[in-house]
């Protein structure tokens, strides 16, 4: 099985020591990415930490597909254990930081404990070194880049930084890197100022050789010659049908359609395009770099869930608005699902829908911790009894799009995935719009057995693909005969990984209190119950959601 390469750099920012430790047997076993972070993760991590204590700690990863030219391998996987939902959890950023890191030679960084003084951590292959930056104190992302690209003639793509509100603990904080790009759920960002760094540095030449020239040029060719819709528009490409079917949160979770929604979808999203936007080595190209003349914003995005959070549930129809709360939460470091959703929260309260100057400041309280937004930086499920409004959370996260009230099936991976209601954890509602072909797909209604089966397949080649680490929206191409070919393995086995992955982040979680209480919604979906216990058995795991001991690490695929 090709996996990554290298070994476990540990940086003990408390100590400033850094050392080096054979894993390869934790890489033979789970590939690269999540899965050897999430293995390191819960053999390492105690599981009463307090996730913004010195003991957590926080690893940075890629997988061998970084070693390639392939498309839709620019990325890198972030775990810790979450502020926001106090459960282990992993998130990934695009852009061209993964090359970087896998250049340092190391498969895995983690870090531990906690500086007296701001800190940059500069990782190279001869292990990290250790710069005091006090002035960093509380500036921007961008300031911190352009900090690095000055002192060290090294560009935003070597930089994994986080702005004011990852030094302020704001519990959805982001990890960035190329400036727009975010290690986003979660609230790691919040981790990473809990230690206070404010920025590491990946550079080296240590990147090995992986012999998959023909099958990536044929995936390489196949990005490039695609006339896809999200070259053009990105995410924001599905709007309308999401909108269409029901799909849509819209006045804070209110309604599922939101009446001018012909306003913010990707036709304006296009309109804003000025070009083409990418990660490293893919010739998909679905970013959308933006910019709005009148105003002189300049953003990335806004993306679908973006337009979902700032646009339909803040009830604002001005495109150029979503994009300036976009760029404010790139600059602040802040996942915009999260915020957006916690600023709409707060309109709801105060009964301020569509109030963009009040939005816009909003984000910067959040980020800043002032007034109310020291409140609602605690995110959604720690400050809703206060302001009076509904809990719409999952294990502490708030909900991304793609609405499980309409979409039964997402509705049940809302309440099942590990790191609370993100819509990436298992894409089922790509299955209920549907986005495949009509041969695999299901009706957006009810909660049949077959639908929490194929729940597990789903998380667990989601998981698989973080191992990789391969973009989600490589589906179609990357097909099962492919990741054979690439991985030089048996398909079922490598789900059977993906499944383990998933058990290992249940189990850590079972220690700090989960169960079948937390695999909840805010709503009521028809035969949700029988459709759960339907899909803890296809897991092996008890009535209540718990995974049994004797078989941590050892989930075999869904078939």
């Amino acid at each position: 099985m090709l996996t990554i390469e290298g070994p476990l750099l540990t940086v003990d920012v408390g100590s400033r020591q850094a050392e080096t430790a054979d894993v390869d047997d934790v890489l033979d076993a789970y590939i690269g990415g999540r899965g050897v972070a999430t293995r390191l993760a819960h053999d390492r991590i105690p599981f009463d930490v307090d996730p913004l204590g010195p003991d957590n700690r926080l690893y940075f990863t890629t997988g061998p597909m970084q070693a390639s030219s392939m498309s839709f391998t620019g990325r890198a996987s972030a775990t810790a254990v979450s502020p926001l939902t106090d459960g282990l959890l992993s998130t990934n950023a695009g852009g061209f930081v993964s090359r970087n890191l896998l250049g340092t030679g190391h498969a895995v960084v983690e870090l531990v404990g906690t500086s007296d003084v701001p800190l940059i951590v500069h990782v190279r292959e001869d292990g990290a070194t250790f710069e005091e930056v006090p002035d960093l104190a509380g500036v921007e992302v961008p300031a911190v880049t352009d900090y690095v690209e000055s002192e060290h003639d090294l560009g935003a793509e070597h930089v994994a930084c986080i702005g004011p509100a990852g030094e302020n603990g704001v519990r959805f904080a982001c990890i960035m890197t190329s400036e727009t790009r975010a290690f986003g759920r979660g609230g790691l960002g919040a981790v990473l100022g809990s230690k206070n760094v404010k920025a590491l540095t990946f550079d080296g030449d240590a990147v090995p050789d992986v012999d998959i020239d023909t099958e990536a040029a044929a995936i390489h060719r196949e990005a490039a010659t695609s006339d896809h819709i999200m070259k053009r528009q990105g995410t924001s490409s599905v709007t309308d049908l999401a909108n269409e079917i029901g799909s849509f949160p819209t006045r804070y979770f209110a309604d599922v359609r939101y009446e001018e929604f012909e306003k913010i979808n990707g036709d304006r999203v296009e309109e804003k395009k000025y070009k083409n936007g990418t990660c490293s080595q893919c010739a998909f190209a679905c970013k959308l770099p933006t910019r709005d003349e009148a105003s002189g914003v300049e953003t990335e995005g806004p993306e679908f869930e973006t337009i979902m959070s700032f646009g339909g549930n803040c009830e604002v129809n001005d495109i150029v608005s979503i994009m300036q709360s976009n760029d404010l939460c790139d600059r602040l470091g802040m996942d915009t699902i999260s915020c957006g959703n916690a600023v709409a929260a707060y309109l709801e309260a105060e009964d301020a829908f569509g109030d963009s100057e009040l939005i816009h400041e909003t984000v910067r309280t959040i980020a800043h911790r002032e007034d109310d937004g020291d409140v609602l930086a605690e995110g959604i499920h720690r400050f809703h009894d206060e302001l009076g409004v509904e809990d719409w959370t999952v294990k502490g996260m708030t909900f991304s799009a793609h609405d499980g009230r309409t979409l039964n099936g997402q509705g049940l991976g809302f309440a099942t995935a590990n790191r609370g209601a993100d819509h990436m954890y298992s894409t089922f509602y790509a299955y209920e719009y549907p986005l495949v072909d009509a041969s695999e797909a299901f009706e957006p209604s009810g909660l049949p057995a077959a639908k929490a089966e194929k729940l597990v397949e789903l998380e667990n080649k989601r998981a698989l693909e973080d191992c990789g680490v391969v973009c989600r929206f490589s589906r179609g191409t990357m097909t099962e005969e492919r990741f054979e070919m690439l991985f030089d393995a048996d398909f079922d086995d490598l789900l059977a990984v993906g499944g383990r992955v998933v058990e290992l982040e249940r189990h850590f979680n079972n220690r700090r209190g989960f169960d079948r209480s937390d695999d909840d919604l805010p709503y009521d979906l028809p035969n949700f119950e029988a459709a759960l216990d339907t899909y803890y058995d296809a897991r092996g795991w008890s009535d209540e959601g718990v995974v049994p001991e004797e078989s941590v690490g050892t989930a075999a695929s869904a078939e």
